[in-house]
């Protein structure tokens, strides 16, 4: 079996192309750009998270089994079953019911993901346009919500149970929020234009 790289971290030769273009395009650009002196400063993927919230999940057991087949033809791996860590009153939700499912990605998978994500199922959005440019934590991580999990090619309409959203979180090593914009900016995410400064007029005082 051939061994591990340590410095890509691949296996068999196999290396997904995003991680390939942030190897050898992202980190040397973003090096010169921000200037990092050192290339362990320049900010990385750390994991991909996607969730479905399933308030009522509970009461339908085959809801919690489509939702995590579903995850599983998305990402390419066995999600998990979350539970409330809290009663909501409101919601009839108990502590320890199940409310969801969620799946966390790294290494490898992670980039696939990344990749099928940007290169197809973003540009089956309807209206799309452009990815929110605020939806950063104050941490260097990136949350962003999806409304149709059929905009993956991977899911099967016509055996699907119910159209349902899902919560994505990009989870970055970066320390600031601009920091992560730029690294994903980078790797393709096409985020809405921000907007520009208005010059003030002539006389305007602030």
């Amino acid at each position: 079996m051939a061994a591990k790289s340590k410095a890509s971290g691949t296996q068999n030769g196999y290396t997904p192309r995003l991680k390939e273009l942030y190897l050898t395009e992202i980190i040397p650009a973003l090096q010169k750009r921000v200037g990092y002196r050192n290339v362990l400063q320049v900010p990385r993927l750390d994991k991909i998270v996607l969730n479905f919230g399933l308030g009522n999940a509970k009461e339908d057991a085959n809801m919690l089994k489509s939702a995590l087949d579903d995850l599983a033809v998305i990402s390419g791996q066995k999600g998990v079953v979350t539970y409330a860590k809290k009663p909501v009153s409101n919601f009839k939700i108990r502590t320890g019911d199940p409310v969801g499912a969620k799946v966390t990605l790294r290494g490898e998978r992670m980039y696939d993901f990344l990749d099928r994500l940007l290169s197809l199922a973003v540009p089956r959005i309807r209206d799309f346009r452009g990815m929110p440019n605020r939806s950063f934590d104050g941490r260097g991580n990136y949350s962003f919500g999806i409304d149709e999990q059929i905009i993956f090619p991977e899911i099967d309409y016509d055996k699907i149970d119910q159209i349902r959203g899902m919560d994505i979180t990009i989870v970055t090593t970066a320390q600031t929020d601009e920091e992560a914009y730029e690294l994903l900016s980078a790797l393709g995410f096409p985020f809405r234009p921000r907007p520009q400064a208005q010059p003030s007029k002539e006389g305007e005082t602030n």
